[in-house]
């Protein structure tokens, strides 16, 4: 025989040997095997370059929290409900006529506030005429412990420049409430209340008059009033 074929069979011999040993072994350890083909699917799939023994995937817990924490601050970002309009009967066509002739008239019945704010809420401005309603709401009340809470609550609102519905003051003024907040009172915005009526009458009114929503609601009452 040639002494070449003679030293190939033993060494097919050992690499039948060795796959029966490795069949064997996978037999009697089924789970092992699974286990390594189950870790080796998971690292192909895994989902972040690092993978830790000690759970499935070691992403998963940091990408809970930052989705937790979207969720939140998506949350504390979000804007609070819009506060309800104030009751009033529908204008007349008269109001809304007489509008035009002064801010003053304008602001003098609620419905004309409402359309008003209607208008600034277009405009992101929405928050000086909800500032103007709350120092109005706040003259109307006598005891103490309500108005300490409310001027509180207006200086939170809209006086504090860490608040998203602050409004527009200047130095003199945030001075002046600054020293009304040490003793509140019915009076404690009186001059800040007064900045922003004239902010509004001067700077917002000419634009509502010339807006779809005045030119459209003065429309429909003309209309109205033509069919009658």
């Amino acid at each position: 025989m040639d002494p070449t074929l003679h030293r190939l069979q033993p060494m097919g011999s050992e690499r039948m040997e060795m796959r029966k040993r490795q069949m064997s072994t996978t037999q009697e350890n089924p789970g092992t095997a699974q286990t390594q083909h189950s870790t080796g699917n998971r690292g192909s799939n895994a989902c972040c370059f690092c993978w830790c023994c000690c759970c499935s995937c070691s992403c998963l817990t940091v990408r809970n929290q930052e989705e937790e924490r979207a969720r939140r601050t998506s949350h504390e970002l979000q804007p609070e409900g819009i506060p309800n309009c104030e009751e009033s009967p529908a204008p007349t066509l008269e109001e809304v006529n007489a509008w035009a002739q002064s801010f003053d008239k304008l602001m003098l019945t609620p419905a004309g506030r409402n359309a008003f704010r209607e208008f600034l809420r277009t405009e992101f401005s929405e928050e000086n005429m909800l500032f103007w309603i709350a120092c109005e709401e706040l003259k109307q009340e006598s005891n103490k412990s309500v108005i300490e809470e409310k001027a509180r609550l207006i200086y939170e609102d809209y006086i504090s420049i860490l608040s998203p519905k602050e409004v527009s003051l200047d130095s003199r003024v945030r001075e002046v409430i600054n020293r009304n907040m040490l003793e509140p009172s019915q009076h404690t915005f009186d001059d800040a209340q007064l900045q922003i009526y004239t902010l509004m009458h001067r700077d917002s009114y000419p634009r509502f008059m010339n807006s779809a929503i005045y030119k459209d609601l003065l429309r429909s009452l003309s209309e109205k009033s033509t069919e009658a």
